[in-house]
């Protein structure tokens, strides 16, 4: 089928609207080009705008609107012609950061009300893990994990994967023993055990350990994975704080703290960290030719 047979809508990132038309004629026009009826034009219109908000804005022109606006201009006319497929192409990458987040909910919200299957193209990862039902990670034009956001998230393809959806924490190490349980990891700064099985005893892993999996406190028995560690950094941001840290080889780590209170550890203070063998993800190496 040639591209313009095909019932597909585009939300481009620069929103492409006609400078010289007003709100209304920029949304009616892909119903012009498939010669819809003047009174169905006026329907779908105002039914468009409406599902964007937009329906006081009709006899505005671009020029006329903010960012957001245009934005959900650009989305009116894309879903007018109620296609069978919308594409979103960083659609929010040219709106500041609270506009983004506003903007975010709305597609939610219309992709909810609309059932329109879209796909959603975008280097933000939490646009990515907001607005998703299913992920695809792409490198170097070939797709390398398909899932839901938590799988991808959780339980990543590989290093790539983990390092690209959100932040974590890597240990490389060789497996010294492995059973139904989980599996033993010998790193240079200790021991790790894993509850992920499905690696043979000897071989290379890396090992995910995300940020929040990563809890500062004090040294004491029956805590797994406990690693001696010194604080560099610590950054308070409200909800969060964010605490930069180096084990004992120099391996950087990262750990936050939500909700955070009074400030128990400060830079040059030597620390313990722990995290759950649940957490501690071990992952294949990427083949020597994917890293060219």
């Amino acid at each position: 089928v040639p591209p313009h047979r095909r019932n597909t809508g585009m939300v481009f990132q620069n929103y492409a609207l006609w400078p010289h038309m007003t709100v209304y004629q920029n949304v009616e026009y892909g119903l012009n080009v498939r010669k819809v009826s003047t009174p169905e034009k006026r329907r779908c219109v105002a039914q468009a705008l409406e599902v964007v908000q937009m329906e006081g804005y009709a006899q505005r022109t671009a020029n006329q609107l903010s960012g957001g606006q245009q934005q959900r201009v650009a989305l009116a006319r894309a879903l007018v012609i109620e296609p069978d497929v919308l594409l979103l192409d960083e659609p929010l990458s040219n709106l500041d950061a609270k506009l983004r987040l506003e903007m975010r909910l709305e597609i939610k919200r219309i992709h909810a009300e609309s059932g329109i299957t879209a796909i959603y193209v975008t280097h933000d990862q939490k646009e990515a893990l907001s607005l998703a039902d299913r992920l695809a990670v792409m490198r170097d034009g070939k797709i390398v994990q398909v899932g839901s956001p938590r799988e991808v998230y959780n339980h990543p393809a590989n290093p790539f994967v983990a390092d690209f959806i959100g932040e974590t924490n890597f240990l490389s190490g060789r497996v010294t023993d492995a059973d139904s349980g989980g599996i033993r990891v010998e790193t240079p700064v200790g021991a790790i055990v894993c509850e992920r099985t499905g690696m043979a005893v000897g071989e290379e892993v890396t090992l995910s350990i995300r940020p929040e999996a990563v809890e500062i406190a004090s040294p004491g028995p029956g805590k797994p994975n406990q690693l001696a560690a010194t604080v560099v950094r610590t950054t308070y941001l409200g909800n969060v704080e964010e605490f930069e840290l180096e084990l004992a080889d120099k391996t950087p780590v990262r750990a936050l703290s939500h909700n955070p209170g009074l400030a128990d550890a400060h830079p040059g203070d030597r620390v313990t960290v722990t995290f759950d063998p649940s957490d501690a993800v071990p992952l294949r190496p990427l083949p020597t030719s994917e890293h060219d």
